[in-house]
């Protein structure tokens, strides 16, 4: 008797336990996938409007979220773009954050918040935006229609895949953003364009396979995916095995 007794305790015991463990697993899935949402993967909507960086910042020539371009390197740009804006008239913002949704290209959200930021034509005419998503390891530009009549798309996209990309892709964001403005720059002036450099069109061509970083990057998703899972659906299977004991 006693000992019925107690493995009836011990199995109230265990279904009180994994009901808490299969509990925590779920919040801890939710408060997962919260994190993945908010801290590395930024929407359009996360990034506030222009006018609200210069206020935080005093200038909006260079926005660096994700916290790898050195001091100089942004002193540089920043000092360039408004050199550049007075003398054409053309605006140049530079954007850097750490991660955007893998789902999403970069040309795509790139675009969107050219829209959020400039929503008309007439404020989109005189505009540049060059984009970088540094763990991701992606660059992005967008012009305006005043831009286009001096920098054509071919030589924009150029600018970002080859000029801009080469580099990202070996974490060297600075060299990344130095050569694109500094192409970009020798453009809009009305200089013949240099063009990209050749290792840059030569990794264009042949990169045909995940670099290493995105092949790390997946394996280890997978791996937290199907840890959460089990976290989620084991304490659950035995929960739902010991109610169904007599």
């Amino acid at each position: 008797m006693l000992n019925i007794g107690l493995e009836i305790v011990i199995k109230i015991v265990l279904k009180n336990l994994l009901s808490r463990l299969c509990l925590g697993a779920i919040a801890l899935l939710f408060s997962f996938n919260l994190c993945i949402g908010t801290a590395l993967a930024l929407q359009v909507s996360d990034i506030p409007d222009l006018d609200e960086i210069k206020t935080l910042t005093e200038q909006t020539w260079v926005i660096d979220d994700s916290e790898v371009l050195s001091a100089s390197t942004k002193g540089a740009i920043a000092s360039k773009a408004e050199k550049l804006a007075e003398l054409t008239g053309i605006e140049v913002h530079v954007l850097a954050i750490r991660r955007i949704d893998l789902g999403q290209p970069a040309s795509e959200f790139t675009s969107e918040l050219f829209d959020k930021w400039f929503p008309t034509d007439v404020e989109k005419a005189n505009q540049v935006l060059l984009f970088m998503a540094t763990e991701d390891h992606r660059t992005a530009i967008q012009t305006g229609a005043k831009v286009k009549e001096v920098l054509p798309d071919s030589i924009a996209n150029s600018i970002a895949d080859e000029t801009m990309l080469y580099p990202a892709r070996k974490a060297n964001y600075n060299q990344a953003v130095n050569e694109g403005i500094a192409r970009l720059e020798t453009v809009l002036k009305g200089n013949p364009d240099p063009g990209a450099p050749l290792l840059a069109v030569e990794e264009t061509e042949t990169s045909n396979y995940a670099t290493k970083e995105e092949t790390e990057a997946s394996s280890s998703n997978v791996v937290v995916i199907i840890l959460l899972i089990l976290a989620t659906l084991l304490p659950m299977a035995t929960y739902y095995w010991l109610q169904s004991q007599p």
